[in-house]
């Protein structure tokens, strides 16, 4: 009985342990990060469920379905965190400045896909540029190229 009771408890601590590294990777981070900005105005649409999907496809070359899926774990990983600074952290580390601009831009193109910013929305992506290290003038620059692909 006690061996059962061990077994128990290590299954525990490995399934614990390959949930921790998921959440480290660049892609669950980015989705969550994403995720978190479509639900910062209280109002999900579908072009911005669409847009968040689309996003991850084209950066990380998915599919529409493996694309979808990261969405979702994306979503439930947002949920399960009490901060922004795990999934910065994440992307600050392994992303470079190029990279972590180009993510910026990301956040600004689902942020754009109901056709407006809220106050709300800026706020948070502000945030996350400042936890990226992303300047702004940076994300200025990719705010208005983001804007200006939603007009064309």
């Amino acid at each position: 009985m006690f061996d059962a009771i061990k077994s128990f408890f290590r299954a525990l601590g490995d399934e614990g342990r390959e949930q921790a590294s998921g959440a480290d990777d660049v892609k669950v981070a980015s989705a969550a990060l994403l995720f978190h900005i479509i639900e910062a105005d209280g109002i999900v649409t579908d072009s911005e469920r669409r847009r968040l999907v689309d996003v991850l496809g084209e950066e990380f070359g998915l599919s529409a379905a493996e694309a979808q899926r990261l969405a979702g774990e994306g979503k439930r990983a947002d949920q399960q965190s009490v901060d922004l600074y795990h999934f910065t952290s994440i992307l600050k580390r392994e992303l470079d400045e190029e990279h972590r601009i180009r993510f910026v831009e990301m956040l600004w193109e689902v942020t754009y896909a109901d056709g407006e910013v809220h106050e709300l929305e800026d706020n948070l992506i502000w945030r996350i540029a400042e936890l990226l290290g992303v300047s702004t003038r940076d994300r200025m620059l990719m705010k208005h190229e983001a804007a200006s692909r939603v007009g064309e």
